[in-house]
């Protein structure tokens, strides 16, 4: 009998397994320093640069990604998101929305990820409004890693309240950040990818 995981992946129409497997690309990325695999993979990326704006920043990151050690991006993460007392950016909801952490929209998220059946992972100590948190709900939300695939209304309201608002601002801090190289193509690629989802949920509506 084939894995259930898998079946459900055959099930999902082709741009919905696309879509999941973008979040949770950046996802990788952003929830901590990428190692030799992430590397690899995204070096990978040089056949998809198609001329569009997507298709040049997979070219980049790829070309990037063949040039980077698992040091110098763990460097660049600590920069970026870490820092000696706080990075050059805030990577959590709640702070690009209030200007501070652990506010109101940390509270409703959290509240919706109780009505979704969503859990906080035991080892992880970042509030749940990290944007790399938000990346893998929403593949969740989309594959059905918290049971079956979440109908496009659930996904769209889950966009709207907890990465529609801040995220495409955020992914274009990333692309400018005085410390990003190869986070640059990262934040474009993020950036692209909330307008494409804010457009496509827009004609669902």
């Amino acid at each position: 009998m084939p894995d259930a995981a898998a079946h459900i992946q055959h099930m999902m129409a082709e741009e919905d397994l696309l879509r999941a497997n973008w979040y949770g690309f950046l996802a990788r990325f952003l929830a901590a320093p990428v190692d030799q695999a992430a590397l690899s993979l995204a070096a990978g990326f040089d056949s998809q640069d198609d001329g569009t704006d997507m298709g040049r920043a997979l070219g980049v990151l790829s070309r990037l990604a063949q040039q980077t050690t698992p040091s110098q991006a763990e460097e660049e993460y600590f920069n970026l998101f870490i820092g000696v007392g706080r990075g050059e950016l805030m990577p959590y909801g709640s702070y690009y929305l209030t200007g501070f952490l652990n506010e109101k929209p940390l509270a409703h998220l959290r509240g919706d990820m109780a009505r979704l059946g969503i859990a906080r992972a035991e080892d992880v100590k970042e509030p749940e409004d990290h944007i790399a948190a938000l990346c893998e709900m929403m593949a969740g939300l989309i594959a059905g890693s918290f049971g079956t695939p979440a109908p496009l209304a659930v996904q769209n309201e889950f966009f709207q309240r907890h990465l529609s608002p801040w995220a495409g601002r955020f992914f274009g801090d990333l692309e400018r950040a005085r410390h990003a190289r190869l986070y640059q193509p990262v934040g474009t690629i993020g950036r692209l990818l909330i307008d494409i989802e804010r457009d496509a949920f827009g004609m669902e509506a």
